[in-house]
């Protein structure tokens, strides 16, 4: 037998983004109860509105299951004393478990005799259990932040204002603060705020509805998008995509009204971007674009309440719309008063970091590492490259970043192109900040991402150098972020850059702001990169030990690291590769350190030996041309075809020969072997 729990905990509203959190930790949180009191459960589903979090479990058992124990206790020694009475240890062990001392008894264990106890545990009623789980499980829930009301001693995200709970359509009696649980929901605050009965989800959810309420999430997300495109269609263009708001505006309203409304000709001189952060961020608004992508003088926001009067509603949100843009207009015009090279002495007053000096101290030191990129890989740019790395940081000197600190890079980049710089120069001002997340944009030209590069690795370097170092789960500073971004330019791009000497240069112009020794620093930076890189190539599917064995053999260049992942996966994809990989991890278990000699020919007695050797000369040729191309699928390829004469050189002679010198030859040989792989790979970590 079995029945629907189901849940529903009535708040004022909870910020949108406390809410998908919520469900999860709720579903975690009374399945875990459930388990841990042994009462079985079936489908689990959840719902929210930003005035309700609701749970419903069907098929819960009627009652918990019967448990049979098994337990050991202290040794019979401890137990009972010399004349066979029991000890404080023996009645301790029983009255712990509910039985009296006449019912222990004693085990023959490997250790000696045990006193041991078998008992069944029959189960209770379940609807015995829930009042005790439901109120602990409400209490449990984390929140980012949650507060205190009247003078009650919890805590919620926002006040509690009703509790519906109920087991196969019963009241499930419990309660939480200055609330008593019941079977009784409320409507919208606005539309229906009557009550009305819930026994489980299937009325909750035709009742709400009947109440103007759309409790499941999906439903009310599909709903938006529907309404959004239907006035998009009728205003001639379509929905500027933005999953992110939609997902948000979703969790804030409980039934969903798309009206649209006119932006003022005279905004639409704004940069795009401004427009849509403004209307996005400030007001929750969809923007619209045409076929061309352009930005239509339209937008469109989501109603908590079918409104009686529509145009009502629209006047006032574009009464708010035009305030917001004013404020916007008038920093786009006085920004415009000062060139931004003329923001470069505010800089000198703005501290960066505490300990590593000011916003133009660090434009000074990642200047110099663009440039010397710059030189490196694409000599015709070095200019271009010097002038953006210079303007980069100006626009936060703006009015405009001020306000919408979002939009830097932004705004410098419509400036810089207002005040006629070389467009590429203006593109990289706003590229220098890509990519601002896992997987995101990337820079499109060299100058901006030469200026990326060098930014984010001084961001690094400084951090690593004052001791600001990422946690397991604290990272302030945003530097994975900053190595991810990184690591992704440079594959993306296809740069042949040494991260150890980028890192190198980059402490060198900490000189002044470091407090721990350079060498330590470059070390910890590059192994910091280098992590980065192995949770990148394993989280695209590469295997991890393939991964683990190529950049342990060596990491210099990601791109070369890449090219050498993809060649051994490969060449373990193949059939005969496990047979290889045991051969020359046998060579690297035997040579241990290694002996690195020249081979001494006339030392090689045993026939299988010269071969050996003798293919070894002839393939080390090859590796080495395959590597300088960075070929690495034909240099492997090349190795593996020693793995016949390595199995015979084992089959036909003792490596630790007696004799001192043919030994020490022939783990020569096998060094020269094993010597193949140097810069590849180390074998020895391959599964």
């Amino acid at each position: 037998m079995s029945a629907e729990l189901f849940l529903e905990l009535g708040t004022e509203e909870i910020p949108a983004g406390f809410i998908p959190r919520a469900l999860q930790d709720i579903e975690r949180l009374l399945c875990k109860e459930l388990e841990t009191a042994r009462i079985g459960f079936g489908k689990v589903r959840t719902f929210a509105t930003p005035r309700r979090l609701a749970i419903s479990i069907v098929d819960v058992a009627r009652q918990q299951e019967r448990q049979e124990l098994e337990l050991t206790g202290p040794p019979a020694r401890i137990a009972f004393d010399a004349d066979g009475k029991p000890t404080k240890a023996a009645e301790g062990f029983a009255r712990t478990n509910g039985i009296s001392v006449d019912e222990l008894m004693t085990v023959d264990t490997p250790k000696g005799k045990y006193l041991f106890i078998s008992k069944v545990i029959e189960g209770g009623e379940t609807s015995a259990q829930l009042p005790e789980i439901l109120p602990r499980v409400i209490s449990k829930i984390p929140f980012k932040k949650s507060m205190r009301w009247k003078d009650l001693d919890i805590r919620f995200a926002r006040p509690l204002h009703w509790i519906v709970a109920t087991y196969g359509g019963q009241v499930i009696p419990f309660s939480f603060g200055d609330l008593q649980s019941g079977n009784i929901s409320r409507g919208h605050r606005f539309m229906a705020p009557g009550e009305f009965t819930v026994s489980g989800a299937t009325d909750y959810l035709a009742n709400a509805e009947q109440h103007h309420v759309i409790p499941e999430i999906a439903k009310r997300r599909q709903l938006i998008s529907e309404q959004l495109e239907v006035l998009a269609q009728e205003l001639g263009g379509r929905i500027n995509p933005d999953e992110e708001l939609l997902e948000e505006v979703s969790f804030l309203v409980e039934t969903p009204q798309a009206l649209a409304g006119t932006i003022e000709e005279r905004f639409l001189q704004l940069p795009p971007e401004l427009l849509i952060t403004s209307m996005r961020e400030h007001q929750r608004y969809f923007t619209l674009i045409d076929a061309q992508g352009k930005l239509l003088p339209n937008f469109i926001t989501i109603a908590n309440t079918h409104a009686k009067d529509p145009q009502v509603v629209v006047a006032g949100n574009e009464r708010v719309l035009k305030a917001r843009l004013a404020d916007a207009m008038f920093f786009w015009q006085e920004d415009q008063k000062n060139k931004l090279e003329e923001r470069l002495e505010p800089l000198k007053k703005v501290v960066y970091q505490a300990k590593l000096g000011t916003s133009f101290e660090k434009i000074e030191r990642f200047r110099e590492l663009a440039v010397g990129l710059a030189e490196q890989l694409n000599p015709e740019v070095v200019e271009q490259t010097k002038r953006a790395a210079l303007l980069a940081k100006c626009d936060l000197e703006t009015g405009m970043v001020y306000e919408f600190p979002e939009l830097q890079g932004v705004m410098g980049r419509e400036y810089a192109l207002l005040e006629g710089e070389d467009s590429r120069v203006a593109k990289a001002i706003f590229e220098h900040y890509l990519p601002t997340q896992a997987g995101g944009e990337l820079p499109s030209d060299d100058v901006g991402a030469f200026v990326s590069l060098a930014d984010k690795i001084d961001t690094i370097c400084g951090c690593f150098s004052v001791g600001l170092i990422p946690t397991g789960t604290a990272d302030p500073y945003a530097l994975r972020r900053s190595a991810i971004g990184i690591l992704a330019i440079i594959l993306e791009r296809g740069y042949a850059i040494s991260i150890p000497q980028l890192v190198e240069k980059s402490v060198a112009l900490l000189d002044a702001k470091r407090q721990r020794a350079g060498e330590e620093i470059v070390a910890d930076v590059v192994e910091f990169i280098r992590l980065r890189l192995v949770n990148m190539l394993t989280g695209q599917g590469f295997p991890q030990d393939v991964v683990d064995a190529v950049l342990s053999a060596a990491f210099n260049e990601p791109l070369d690291a890449v090219d050498r992942v993809k060649a051994l996966a490969e060449l373990k994809g193949q059939e005969d590769f496990e047979p290889l990989s045991v051969a020359f991890k046998r060579v690297g278990n035997i040579i241990k350190g290694g002996l690195d000699v020249p081979v001494k020919s006339a030392l090689l007695t045993a026939e299988c030996e010269k071969t050996l050797y003798a293919d070894l000369q002839q393939v080390q040729g090859q590796v080495a041309t395959h590597v300088n191309e960075r070929n690495y699928p034909a240099a492997l390829a090349a190795i593996a075809t020693l793995r016949g004469p390595v199995d015979a050189f084992f089959d036909g002679v003792m490596v630790m020969d007696k004799d001192e010198a043919v030994k020490n030859n022939r783990l020569a040989l096998l060094t020269s072997i094993a010597g193949l792989f140097k810069g590849i790979a180390d074998f020895s970590r391959i599964a």
